[in-house]
């Protein structure tokens, strides 16, 4: 995290730039893909959604709740409309109402993951909370889980527990890297 927030905003702009135009690249001919709303100096942006939304794919993006003892639920899944993005809990943005069951993540024809960084077998280090891990079983099982990048944020190693769900590939500004 710390080195995201030392890169250059400008530098940012750049690969978030080209990270865009691969996910555009990626989602050509698909109908429905999974996505997030990028916090802070996380790599994507809402220009992203936008033009995914405009070349006619429905974005999911995730609806992220804690249950009555605080322990992470499944994501549930709302569309994405342009300009429509509420604030949420975890100082999150979300699409606004209705939200879709966590089952909406099977329609996903492709499913952008965030992480801080993933190595070679396709570990991902997030947040430490578990909710995409707790969700992924919904997402059809040949579907690309895809995570967005900052170059050099592909590492050695990063150690997984049991619990932990590998995805299957890296985007950086240099491209798709396949892992595992």
């Amino acid at each position: 995290m710390q080195a995201r927030r030392a890169m250059s905003r400008t530098d940012r702009e750049i690969q978030n730039d080209a990270l865009a135009a691969h996910v555009l690249t990626a989602a050509s001919g698909l109908s429905v893909i999974a996505a997030y709303v990028p916090v802070g100096t996380e790599p994507g942006s809402v220009q992203m959604l936008d033009a995914l939304a405009g070349h006619g794919i429905h974005v999911l993006l995730p609806v992220a709740r804690n249950d009555e003892t605080g322990t992470p639920t499944p994501l549930t899944w709302g569309l994405y409309r342009p300009g429509d993005l509420v604030y949420a809990p975890f100082g999150l943005r979300e699409p606004a109402p209705p939200v879709l069951g966590a089952a909406a993540l099977a329609d996903a024809e492709l499913v952008l993951i965030p992480a801080l960084a993933v190595d070679s077998r396709g570990n991902r280090l997030g947040r430490g909370a578990g909710f995409y891990d707790r969700s992924l079983g919904f997402a059809d099982p040949s579907v690309a889980l895809v995570t967005p990048l900052y170059v050099g944020e592909i590492l050695d190693e990063i150690p997984a527990g049991p619990h932990d769900v590998p995805v299957t590939h890296a985007l950086t500004a240099d491209g798709l890297v396949t892992l595992g």
